[in-house]
């Protein structure tokens, strides 16, 4: 069974920093992207964060751009978000996903291969 399972959520301060995991198991992820969407309530999700399965590049959403990274461990079957100097407004569900095309991955697409249950984020004034 293929599962992204997300870890790191909870509460934060503003000004503070967090940091996610997602830890995919179930099949062999060799070429997959991964990364991480949000979605808060009454809005559509948003890109965070995302990246190849070589570790060379990264990409992210306008909204965290220039406060977080994002990386692969070693063995690249887990994948970690740093985000830095949290608003109230990063207060979200944060979604891991998988998938083998950067197009997908970019367009937020619905037919993201795999995603995980989501893990709530909540930054506090």
């Amino acid at each position: 069974q293929v599962q992204l399972v997300e870890s790191g959520g909870g509460c934060v301060q503003t000004g503070g920093s967090l940091r996610l995991s997602c830890a995919a198991s179930g099949r062999a992820f060799n070429g997959y992207y991964m990364g991480w969407f949000r979605q808060s309530p009454g809005k559509e999700r948003e890109l965070v964060a995302f990246i190849p399965w070589s570790g060379t590049s990264t990409w992210f959403g306008d909204a965290v751009k220039g406060r977080s990274t994002i990386f692969r461990d070693a063995d690249k079957t887990t994948v970690h978000l740093q985000m830095n100097s949290v608003q109230p407004e990063d207060t979200a569900v944060y979604y891991c996903a998988a998938d083998r095309t950067y197009t997908a991955m970019s367009r937020i697409a619905d037919d993201i291969e795999y995603w995980g249950k989501g893990i709530l984020v909540t930054v506090s004034s």
